[in-house]
């Protein structure tokens, strides 16, 4: 068998999904034994968020049934979600959209490698790349080019902020410089960072934008309107360069695979043709039960009063057993906290490898997240030098207990590295 040259990429892992390979295998080979996972990227298990999705999703079935899972649909997704979304952020933003600027994909990631597929690739004129603003940025978005070399990413600056704290800028110079640019992409709240793009900042992004002559899409699946983790600055922007892109996944229905994208038209327009031509249309029970939650404003109030509040105090209860935990000797930094599901650590020390700690946790029944494989180069950054080697992702969703008792072996794993670094000077 000889598969193409953009077939062969896509049949290989990156290196974040061989880790997260390797920690389903683990795991299910472990023979009973308990591990610490703290490299989930699942939302966490809300009890009420659970039983109100199942609750909405009932109801939509005894409504529906028969016309959303027994036919086929529009490829723009069903007429009464798209009618209720563009209702929904008209009245909650003051946009002014319609059907017309609204799709329904599978998955937020699909409709992010949808417009990847149509904006960046070989072209007649020139070859362009999908560019990442900032890295780090969520690692799947390095799977999305289906040309090898199709993706880069600009180098953030760091700021530090007081001892244990720093946060990363954008390099606007850098990324209005590069070449044969076709599509840029972001998170916001970010995945693995948490960073939230101001609306400053998400104007001087469309600005360069503009100035490339192309889109820029802003991944909001951990922002507003739902689950709306992050601060209050965090509502999306309405621009004809954006191509604003939303889930329901971190709302609670990972499993759903249901994501929809609000933009101009002419970005909209290819995109519904190319879920036609590819995969019709996304799953339509689970659309009923969005434009349900929607119309009844049960989605809005769910956010309110449980899943905001659920992860600002989770993320609280974090940062202060890191705070406790981790040697007082180390320099280590925690990104400024602003949103999204995980907490983002730098180990500030030559003597500290990300994979050495993989390794060393795994090897003692708990899982983190290597940081190097959410830069696009981080084996030749420039500017950052060891820094994407530096970094590890850690999960604010698993329950409590499982946390306390992970941050407490990570502390001790830092501990035996920076003793065994002096024992043996690099």
């Amino acid at each position: 068998m000889e598969l193409s040259r953009s077939g062969s990429k896509m049949a290989s892992l990156s290196g974040l999904r061989l880790i997260m390979d390797d920690i389903a295998t683990t795991m299910s080979s472990a023979g009973g034994k308990e591990w610490l996972n703290l490299g989930i990227g699942n939302p966490a298990a809300i009890p009420e968020v659970q039983s109100t999705w199942q609750r909405m999703t009932t109801e939509a079935l005894a409504a529906s049934f028969g016309e959303v899972s027994c036919k086929y649909g529009p490829s723009r997704g069903l007429p009464e979600l798209v009618d209720t979304i563009a209702d929904h952020f008209n009245r909650r933003y003051g946009w002014d959209v319609g059907p017309r600027n609204i799709v329904l994909g599978p998955g937020s990631q699909m409709l992010c490698f949808i417009a990847a597929a149509l904006f960046t690739g070989p072209g007649a004129a020139r070859d362009t790349r999908l560019v990442l603003p900032m890295t780090p940025d969520y690692t799947g978005y390095q799977g999305l080019s289906l040309t090898p070399g199709g993706v880069t990413g600009v180098e953030p600056l760091l700021q530090l902020q007081g001892d244990r704290s720093f946060r990363y800028l954008f390099d606007l110079p850098a990324l209005e410089g590069l070449a044969d640019v076709g599509l840029m992409l972001l998170s916001s709240p970010s995945n693995p960072a948490g960073r939230c793009a101001s609306r400053d900042e998400i104007e001087r992004l469309v600005s360069a934008a503009r100035g490339h002559g192309v889109p820029l899409v802003v991944d909001n699946a951990y922002g507003a309107p739902f689950p709306g983790i992050g601060g209050p600055f965090t509502a999306p922007v309405w621009d004809e360069r954006i191509i604003n892109v939303f889930s329901v996944s971190k709302a609670g229905l990972p499993g759903e695979r249901l994501g929809f994208a609000i933009a101009d038209e002419r970005h909209i327009d290819p995109i519904v043709s190319f879920m036609a031509n590819s995969a019709l249309h996304a799953p339509q029970l689970v659309q009923a039960t969005l434009a349900h939650a929607l119309r009844s404003d049960v989605l809005d109030t769910l956010v309110g009063s449980v899943i905001r509040p659920f992860y600002a105090e989770r993320r609280k209860f974090v940062e202060s057993l890191l705070a406790e935990a981790l040697p007082q000797d180390i320099a280590w930094h925690l990104h400024a906290a602003e949103g999204g599901m995980f907490c983002w650590v730098w180990v500030d020390e030559e003597w500290f490898d990300d994979l050495h700690l993989y390794e060393t946790l795994k090897g003692r029944g708990v899982f983190v997240v290597p940081g190097r494989y959410f830069f696009t180069d981080a084996e030749h950054s420039k500017g950052l030098g060891r820094h994407p080697r530096q970094c590890f992702r850690i999960s604010v969703t698993a329950n409590a207990d499982t946390i306390a008792a992970g941050v407490t072996m990570i502390a001790a794993a830092l501990g035996d590295m920076h003793a065994e670094s002096v024992r043996t000077p690099l």
